[in-house]
């Protein structure tokens, strides 16, 4: 049965509509008509607020207590996407950090049973690491660091449905090896790189796709040494995620960066830790300890170990700190990452024939309420 959503002013991905109805059906939407040509007979639930795309982050390491790397199960799966629905997440990408072979093969076949039991919300796995710099590890684990091989490539082109993406460093892996994950449909980003600009150009000629957190655990942008920063803001058919937290990287940066690649392919991530969702003050990580203070997750030297940040915080900070277009942000969170997941067809915009993930928002630009799927939490 068709149910309409009215009294909310629409954010469809393009533009801001006032004075129409979002109808679903089957958890899809069908059609955004103005509120005053709704049949009669339809059912109408009133909402208030900001009606816009469900945010999609790419990156999320855990949540609600839950690390993927330790609860490598549907059910650690459920946890985190559970834990990131309450700030508008209604897509994300559960990430598995370096770690060995085998719980890395773990952590995939949980994935597949996660997919198949159609877990709301979870879209696919990102692999990030072991296939990285040491020179550039930042919280990451040295001892399992390597490059791809042949038993890698298998693993991480066995998914059937949702998606993978890898994070790896370009100069540490053969062009053939990411070829071979492109041409199986694995989306890659370069990231925690050491890699020269040359290289990374080369890497996006042999399907390199996008840039994991970028700035962080990277060289910086020099004149004569333009490094993976520079390759990433001077390719224009790749796509970055930005975590807009205040702490891993300066406003100003932020904003000149944006300046010269364009909002278009430019995605909010949160790289978030298991204390999303949660009131705990301190995790384990590989037998070290993260503390969260301030809205920040540092181990006791102060390496930065991912975020405390989720997609509403990401928006909001993305407003008010980096003075971006509310409607600008908002593609940023929802349309930039479903086009680099080549889900744009169906995720990031409110129009007949898109899945119903929705976020409500208040003023303030606080979620509540979401939708997966035309189910409402």
């Amino acid at each position: 049965m068709a149910v309409a959503l009215t009294g909310a002013r629409i954010f469809d991905g393009s533009h801001m509509l006032d004075g129409r109805a979002v109808v679903i059906e089957n958890g899809r939407i069908v059609g955004v008509p103005h509120e005053r040509d709704l049949s009669a007979g339809i059912e109408r639930r009133a909402v208030s607020g900001l009606l816009a795309p469900g945010f999609i982050d790419v990156q999320v390491n855990g949540g609600g207590g839950v690390l993927y790397n330790d609860v490598r199960s549907v059910e650690g799966i459920e946890k985190i996407a559970q834990a990131h629905r309450a700030y508008g997440t209604t897509g994300l990408l559960p990430t598995f950090i370096t770690d060995t072979r085998e719980t890395m093969a773990e952590a995939v076949e949980a994935m597949r049973q996660a997919l198949a039991a159609r877990i709301p919300g979870v879209l696919g796995i990102h692999v990030e690491g072991p296939f990285i710099s040491p020179e550039r590890k930042g919280v990451h684990n040295p001892a399992f660091m390597r490059p791809m091989e042949e038993e890698d490539i298998a693993i991480l082109s066995s998914l059937k449905e949702g998606r993978t993406l890898v994070t790896l460093a370009p100069e540490r892996n053969s062009m053939q090896s990411i070829a071979r994950l492109a041409s199986a449909g694995v989306l890659i980003c370069a990231g925690h790189t050491a890699s020269d600009y040359a290289t990374v150009m080369e890497a996006t000629r042999h399907g390199l796709r996008g840039f994991t957190h970028l700035f962080n655990a990277m060289p910086p942008l020099a004149g004569r040494d333009p490094g993976p920063v520079g390759a990433a803001l001077d390719s224009r058919d790749t796509w970055c995620g930005l975590i807009v937290d205040g702490h891993h990287v300066s406003d100003a940066a932020l904003r000149v960066a944006i300046a010269a690649k364009g909002t278009e392919r430019m995605m909010l991530v949160t790289d978030a830790m298991s204390v999303t969702g949660t009131d705990l003050t301190s995790f384990e990580l590989h037998g070290r300890t993260i503390y969260r203070k301030d809205g920040r997750l540092a181990t006791e030297d102060g390496t930065l170990a991912g975020s405390d940040l989720d997609m509403a915080s990401a928006v909001r900070n993305s407003v008010e700190r980096l003075g971006l277009a509310l409607p600008d942000v908002l593609r940023m969170a929802s349309l930039v990452p479903a086009s680099f997941l080549r889900l744009d067809h169906e995720l990031g915009r409110i129009a007949p024939g898109y899945r119903a993930d929705l976020v409500l928002l208040d003023e303030s630009l606080h979620v509540r309420r979401t939708w997966i799927d035309g189910q409402s939490e």
